[in-house]
């Protein structure tokens, strides 16, 4: 155990959770403004769909199948001791890491390339898409060259989260794995540390009530060509959607 073993799995989780709670909260509410995904969709919306779907499900099961393998680490070795459920589930998440891989790969085709998006685009989102196109890289290469993962995350992995939850970390487990594992664990603790100094604040504020709320349906009374048309007179009277 090196002196910076100890700082990035032992001192550096702390500091990314502890930034991530103090700047989210002062930016909420010092700068609830700002706490946006900033769309860009006015500016182009073909690629933005191709891209943002893929990348957003397949980030959201990703993060689900860590976070159940992180709170439920027994219930997922006992899923795991049937050969056909472990297949099933290690092969469910490396289609959506590969889901999330392609969906990020279109947003920054997208940046990159789209004169747009480019006189809107500010270091610091190529900073978090250059850091989260390394985390994903590193989660398919650890699905690929090291199997079985959920299962020595539960077993591995897991305890050394609680441990840290118990402000009594233990970190033994970790100096045990390969330099990539090791990675992958700082990158994602780094991009806690980054939410609060860039558009990923998002999250906090992500419409859930959606996926509950009343079905609603938005109707056009008028002629959108027509009242869109340069060439049309304009009226002072609003037109009325009754």
């Amino acid at each position: 155990m090196t002196a910076l073993d100890t700082f990035l799995f032992v001192a550096f989780p702390y500091v990314a959770v502890i930034t991530f709670v103090v700047g989210v909260l002062y930016r909420w509410k010092r700068k609830g403004f700002t706490v946006t995904s900033l769309s860009s969709q006015f500016l182009e919306g073909k690629m933005l769909f191709w891209g943002t779907i893929p990348f957003h499900i397949g980030i959201l099961v990703v993060f689900l199948g860590h976070l159940v393998a992180f709170m439920l680490p027994q219930a997922t070795l006992a899923w795991n001791s049937q050969p056909l459920r472990l297949i099933i589930l290690e092969g469910t998440a490396f289609v959506f890491g590969l889901t999330v891989l392609i969906g990020l790969a279109a947003l920054m085709y997208r940046r990159f390339t789209n004169p747009r998006i480019r006189a809107v685009t500010t270091p610091m989102d190529i900073g978090i898409e250059l850091l989260l196109l390394a985390q994903v890289i590193l989660g398919v290469w650890i699905a690929l060259g090291f199997r079985w993962g959920s299962s020595w995350f539960a077993a591995d992995l897991s305890p050394y989260l609680w441990s840290l939850v118990r402000f009594s970390p233990d970190p033994s487990a970790v100096f045990a794995l390969p330099w990539v594992i090791k990675l992958h664990i700082v990158g994602a603790f780094a991009l806690v540390f980054m939410v609060p100094f860039t558009r990923l604040a998002h999250v906090i504020v992500a419409p859930l009530n959606y996926l509950v709320r009343p079905y609603q349906q938005v109707i056009w009374n008028w002629d959108r060509k027509a009242i869109r048309d340069p060439s049309t007179a304009w009226s002072a009277a609003r037109p009325k959607a009754n």
